[in-house]
């Protein structure tokens, strides 16, 4: 399997984030000496991306563009240069809060000593996926569902952590005919010093499967506003998913406020679902650029019917985005959802839509599927 193949890399990639290109042939080649890989990208990145990478590599030019999109202060990143620093090189590592400014070639071995002292992930292995549409009805709720039920069946991770971000969407337990089942849902979560225990949330929270645990949103009813969804709890929830190597999907749908960002941030994809209709196509295109402005890993799912005939590759290139699926309808989808919640066919445009999600996140390098 991908994830056995993933799981038995000795050391995480370090992130280098450098433009210019002797510099950066200089720390391939560090880099193979001291036999660690490389994450190259390029800005911008997903504050995930940024946070729970071991060690960053940066340039005066990336550091400065670090420090004024206003990426948090981290440990384990250094500044390299190519010759002595000079003054602006300085500068741009205190902005950034780098903890080292390295000399290329000279002190070539002070960046192998930081290969070494940053051999370990920061957080746990887990990866956190958020869903979501382009207006109301997209399918959002239903594909994060679909992406949770398979992960549970195929054993993606020991657990599969299906969250509800969506206060308005009428709750996930709902979709999936857990309405009736015991359990807290987000008003009852109880977050204390900031922390959540992953095992206690494993335990307390209804299973739509074995190893899927659902935190829902309650309904409001009676005049009353869902409530219960506050940043430092989203932040919580995901952060003990990902030290515990779960898989942590969440259902944003059309929703936006301050929790979404959070998410948004923390998320290693964010998966758009998009239905092959001219006026869903044009929302995309705005719910797209929001999302591009805090995290630019995104993946694209089109959804049919097509009554104009809209291609998924054509929707792909309006919207910039790689395309990991083109479905039909699921047959028979809408009534089985009204008779008793959702459950995953053997076979159709579901699963598909679901597998394609979880083929990106399944190799060593998720973090980035451009």
């Amino acid at each position: 399997m991908e994830l056995e193949a993933a799981q038995v890399i000795a050391a995480p990639p370090g992130l280098v984030l450098i433009r210019d290109s002797r510099l950066r042939e200089e720390v391939r080649r560090i880099a193979a000496a001291a036999e660690r890989g490389l994450d190259e990208r390029e800005l911008p990145i997903g504050r995930h991306s940024w946070a729970a990478a071991p060690l960053a590599i940066l340039d005066t030019g990336a550091a400065r563009a670090c420090a004024d999109t206003g990426y948090p202060r981290r440990a384990g990143v250094v500044l390299v240069t190519d010759g002595e620093p000079e003054l602006p090189d300085w500068q741009a590592a205190a902005a950034v809060g780098a903890e080292l400014v390295i000399a290329l070639p000279a002190a070539a071995e002070r960046l192998v000593e930081k290969f070494a002292e940053h051999a370990e992930y920061r957080h746990g292995d887990g990866v956190v996926i958020a869903v979501a549409g382009a207006g109301g009805g997209a399918g959002a709720s239903t594909l994060a569902a679909a992406i949770g039920l398979r992960s549970a069946a195929q054993r993606f991770r020991s657990d599969t952590v299906l969250v509800d971000a969506a206060p308005h969407g009428g709750g996930l337990d709902l979709l999936l005919g857990l309405e009736n089942s015991a359990g807290p849902r987000w008003p009852d979560l109880v977050v204390e010093d900031g922390r959540i225990s992953a095992a206690a949330l494993h335990a307390a929270l209804p299973a739509a499967a074995p190893g899927l645990p659902v935190l829902s949103c309650e309904r409001g009813g009676a005049g009353r506003l869902p409530t219960g969804i506050t940043p430092a709890a989203i932040h919580a929830v995901l952060e003990a998913g990902r030290a515990a190597g779960d898989l942590v999907i969440c259902d944003l749908s059309g929703d936006r406020g301050p929790h979404t960002e959070t998410i948004l941030d923390a998320a290693d994809l964010v998966v758009l679902i998009v239905p092959a209709r001219l006026r869903a196509v044009a929302a995309a295109e705005t719910v797209a650029a929001a999302i591009a402005a805090r995290n630019p890993n995104q993946g694209l799912i089109v959804r049919g019917p097509a009554p104009g005939g809209l291609r998924g590759a054509e929707i792909a290139e309006v919207l910039d985005l790689p395309l990991l699926a083109a479905v039909r309808a699921q047959p028979g989808l809408a009534a089985r959802l009204e008779r008793g919640g959702l459950t995953l066919p053997r076979r159709g445009p579901l699963l598909d839509a679901a597998d394609a999600v979880l083929s990106v996140v399944s190799s060593p390098a998720r973090q980035g599927i451009r």
